[in-house]
């Protein structure tokens, strides 16, 4: 990871509850400056706004200039806007007309704010890509524990962006103290988990319809419990173990193909995941248990897997978002579900 990204995230992400889940795997204190970013308890939301949405999105007009033969031709395109900081003047996207921005103080404050009191408050905020993407995760005080020991703490994720990479959306989850994996809270249910709201000329009619869904912040702890129970006593032996991580991996189809490279990055897969599932605390203790595997997938997902045009820290905060943590969660129990 370069300089320069560790910089961003200990200058541009806000850590909350640190005396609870210890501090993000990014912290370096002689990146952050004069003030840290990392907080013993909540983060005050004044410091939200301060530090990371003291700024507005700002339309701009697109124009073109050419030297032609016969001199200078300059067009505006009036089908066509760019999205702009307004405090560097950074162009952070370039849309259609109709593009509606969501300003992050309104969307990721605003409708959260009501859901603060004794027991939600801020833990985590940050900018992504040159601010580009914002997120703010409102978490309850108290580290909670489902059963089998697994510490947990609920929270609800508001995210958006301004260059359309991802609709605005609110999602609740369940962050695994010993591992800091995301996991889903929909397995059991049909119900989303999830809303969004996307960014186009009807979205300002969408703020109470955003405000009557926060509500299901609440429900996320009793789900979440009755879901890792049910896990819990499924009962995973080795030779089912085995027979799950050959064909999560997929590598008889590998086999069968003569891919080497097929079969080099699903044997090394595979060494991982038994690592995992044997040694590693964020895992072996449910070895032996449906919760164990989708641990084991989720772990190496978040934390080994190789990450390509982005860095962990946006591409597990996007798949938070936009529904891949339930995918990848579903998708785990869907082949342990075969075998």
């Amino acid at each position: 990871m370069s300089r320069e990204t560790l910089e961003h995230l200990n200058t541009n992400t806000l850590i909350g509850y640190t005396d609870k889940r210890g501090n993000a795997w990014h912290y370096r204190a002689e990146k952050q400056g004069a003030e840290s970013n990392h907080y013993a308890g909540a983060i005050p939301v004044d410091d939200v706004v301060r530090r990371l949405f003291a700024w507005r999105g700002v339309e701009g007009e697109i124009s073109a200039t050419a030297l032609t033969e016969t001199g200078v031709l300059s067009t505006v395109d009036p089908e066509r806007k760019a999205i702009m900081r307004s405090d560097t003047g950074a162009i952070l996207g370039v849309f259609k007309s109709g593009y509606r921005i969501h300003q992050y103080k309104d969307w990721l404050i605003e409708n959260v704010e009501m859901l603060l009191d004794a027991d939600l408050a801020i833990g985590s905020a940050g900018l992504l890509k040159g601010g580009a993407v914002a997120w703010v995760q409102i978490e309850m005080e108290d580290t909670l524990e489902a059963p089998g020991g697994v510490k947990y703490r609920p929270f609800l994720t508001a995210a958006t962006s301004m260059d359309g990479s991802i609709a605005t959306t609110y999602q609740t989850g369940a962050q695994v103290v010993v591992c800091d994996n995301t996991l889903s809270t929909a397995l059991a249910s049909k119900d989303s988990s999830r809303f969004k709201v996307k960014h186009s000329r009807f979205s300002l009619n969408k703020v109470q319809d955003v405000r009557d869904a926060l509500g299901i912040v609440h429900t996320v702890a009793s789900d979440f419990e009755a879901q890792v129970q049910a896990l819990i006593d499924e009962q995973v032996n080795a030779d089912r173990w085995r027979a799950f991580v050959a064909a999560h991996t997929e590598i008889d189809k590998a086999r069968e193909a003569k891919s080497k490279r097929g079969i080099t990055l699903a044997e090394n897969k595979s060494a991982e995941l038994n690592r995992l599932w044997n040694h590693d605390e964020r895992v072996s203790p449910w070895a032996g248990t449906a919760y164990g595997v989708l641990a084991a997938v989720n772990t190496y997902t978040h934390h080994v897997a190789t990450v390509r045009n982005a860095t962990r820290v946006e591409r597990n905060m996007e798949r938070a978002v936009t529904g891949g943590i339930d995918r990848l969660d579903a998708d785990t129990l869907r082949v342990l579900a075969t075998v």
